[in-house]
């Protein structure tokens, strides 16, 4: 038992080593970095298309994609004209500090505003690991159960933002918007919460003001 605890604190100490590197380089740079945490179908990639369509005139964005196999998020992302780098983790549940260094070195970080990493679709390890980012933020669709806060609670006490996805389908779903956001507000009295419908375009305005604000504040 014991071995097994010093392997696990090792690899942790060994990631947040390499967080702090990454974080003083997005720092040096001026870069704002964003961890985006949710379950497989959320809407990560869906979210991450629009706002890179809508924004692409005031900022130079690119992105990191996690998943066990396939590119075809990074080929989606890519299709909006901002640079995208696929990790594959092959079976992982997330990302680590090591993915996102071998990943910034394929990227042009040249004059980079905003780096958005879309980790790996899981409630649970991805908010374990720090990545050097700036913000964790965290989508929660409806279609899941306004539960998920407090059943989940790690990601939404580290979250910045919790972004409650696809709010067109509330008809539809038992999901109260109001019991989600409690739950979240009691793990995390300043999560910002905004809720959006990316596929029709429904709350982005505010999502996209947030953006401005976090990137003004990396200047």
């Amino acid at each position: 038992m014991g071995k097994t605890v010093t392997i696990v604190r090792n690899v942790m100490e060994a990631n947040e080593r390499r967080a702090v590197k990454l974080k003083e380089y997005f720092d040096k740079e001026k870069i704002l970095c964003l961890n985006l945490m949710s379950s497989p179908g959320a809407g990560k990639t869906s979210l991450l298309e629009r706002t890179l369509a809508d924004l692409k005139g005031e900022f130079k964005m690119a992105v990191i994609e996690g998943d066990l196999q396939t590119d075809n998020d990074a080929r989606r992302v890519a299709a909006t004209g901002a640079q995208a780098v696929q990790v594959n983790t092959e079976g992982g549940c997330h990302l680590d500090g090591s993915m996102i260094e071998d990943a910034v070195a394929e990227l042009d970080m040249q004059g980079l505003d905003i780096l958005f990493i879309e980790n790996v679709g899981n409630l649970v390890c991805p908010a374990e690991f720090n990545l050097g980012e700036d913000h964790k933020v965290s989508i929660l669709s409806v279609t899941e159960g306004d539960d998920k806060p407090e059943k989940y609670p790690l990601m939404f006490h580290l979250s910045s933002v919790m972004l409650l996805n696809k709010t067109d389908l509330l008809p539809y779903v038992d999901f109260s918007l109001e019991v989600a956001s409690a739950h979240a507000k009691k793990l995390n009295k300043d999560i910002e919460i905004f809720p959006v419908a990316c596929r029709k375009g429904d709350g982005l305005d505010a999502w996209y003001d947030w953006l401005r604000k976090a990137r003004a504040a990396k200047r």
